[in-house]
C-alpha cells in the first residue's frame, strides 16, 4: 500500500459500511484505523450491529478522505477477533486506553479506488 494512502487512513475518520441480514446497508464512522501488514485493523468498542453484520456477511466497504477532499474507497473482507494477535494489537493502542476494546476487525483489502 502506498504511504500516501496509509497516511490518509490513519489520520482521518472513515465511513465503514456493512450489510445486515435483510440486505440493508449499515454505515458507521470509525476512528483510529491502523494499517498493519497491508490489512486494516479497526477496534470494536461499540459496534454490536456491525459485528453481527460481519458475522453474517464479511464483505465490507470503507471510504476515507482528508480535509482537502483527497480520499479512497476500500472494498474488503472482514474477520472479527476477540483474542489473539489482532485483539492484543488493538488493546495496546494508546487511542483505546479508556475504551472497552471488545475485539478487532481485520479487513483484508480487495480493492482500493481513488475517490472522485
Amino acid at each position: 500500500m502506498a504511504e500516501e494512502i496509509k497516511k490518509i487512513i490513519e489520520e482521518n475518520s472513515l465511513a465503514f459500511a456493512t450489510v445486515d441480514k435483510d440486505n440493508k446497508p449499515h454505515v458507521i464512522a470509525v476512528a483510529y484505523v491502523k494499517v498493519k501488514e497491508g490489512k486494516l485493523i479497526v477496534t470494536n468498542n461499540y459496534m454490536d450491529s456491525t459485528i453481527d453484520n460481519i458475522k453474517n456477511n464479511s464483505s465490507v466497504g470503507l471510504a476515507v478522505w482528508n480535509k482537502d477532499w483527497e480520499g479512497y474507497r476500500i472494498d474488503g473482507e472482514a474477520s472479527y477477533f476477540e483474542e489473539g494477535e489482532y485483539y492484543d494489537f488493538v488493546k495496546s493502542m494508546k487511542e483505546n486506553k479508556d475504551e472497552p476494546g471488545k475485539g478487532a476487525i481485520v479487513v483484508d483489502i480487495k480493492e482500493i479506488k481513488k475517490l472522485g
